[in-house]
């Protein structure tokens, strides 16, 4: 069985983990959001030579990456891309205009002006897009992916996503302390109060100590007394009988 320090001890490195997970979360949620906010979704923004984009359709589905999904592509020179490859660009389809679009290249090509681009394709339908990209418009090639995380950050921005995420742990982070700063206070108050008891059980002891010696002072006191009386009549009497 474990004593009652032990379980204090236990019990405080229960309380510390807890607490520290708490902020961990918290400090990550809050660097994730600010990087994502900085970084995902803009084709302006690099990090580390990569952009970050939010897949918003299925239109990649069948091979590669679903709606949800946070893509990583790298920034790359058009001239060594080859059919196969899929590559993030600027739509100038009037349908999506301006939207950032990742798909494969189905063959190199060039524009009504001439100039070079790439035929791309969605693996889902299987059909072309409707307008030649041009190099100019090509972002990167993809990479990688992250399966939902694109979707979790999207959440974020919401003010649901905030509430839960961000707001949410400080306040119980907030209110933890509060709460363990009333126990402390409520602790050291009860070990006042049992301190000022204790004093007071040792004061009336002491009173009590103090009360029984007095008492035996005067029971000696009035022993003595009565001693010395006797002795007093017993020498009166010693006296009568000398005469």
């Amino acid at each position: 069985m474990w004593g009652d320090e032990q379980m204090k001890r236990v019990c405080s490195v229960i309380n510390n983990v807890v607490l520290y997970l708490i902020v961990l979360v918290s400090v990550s949620v809050m660097i994730f959001t600010i990087v994502s906010v900085t970084t995902f979704d803009r084709s302006d923004r690099s990090l580390f030579g990569y952009r970050m984009f939010v897949v918003l359709s299925d239109s990649m589905s069948a091979t590669d990456f679903n709606a949800g999904d946070l893509i990583f592509v790298k920034s790359t020179d058009p001239k060594t891309l080859q059919e196969g490859d899929i590559i993030s660009y600027v739509s100038e389809d009037p349908v999506n205009y301006g939207v950032t679009v990742t798909h494969k290249i189905r063959r190199a090509t060039v524009d009504e002006e001439g100039n070079p681009g790439f035929i791309t394709y969605g693996t889902t339908t299987g059909v072309d897009d409707p307008i030649v990209v041009g190099w100019s418009k090509v972002l990167g090639q993809y990479q990688m992916r992250l399966p939902g995380v694109g979707a979790a950050f999207s959440f974020l921005k919401t003010v649901p996503g905030y509430l839960l995420f961000v707001l949410l742990p400080f306040m119980v982070l907030i209110i933890w302390r509060i709460l363990k700063c009333i126990k402390l206070f409520k602790e050291f108050k009860e070990e006042e109060l049992a301190e000022i008891v204790a004093q007071r059980e040792k004061l009336k002891e002491e009173q009590e100590a103090a009360r029984r010696v007095l008492e035996q002072l005067g029971g000696l006191k009035q022993q003595l007394g009565v001693a010395g009386i006797a002795a007093d009549v017993e020498d009166g009497g010693m006296e009568e009988d000398g005469r």
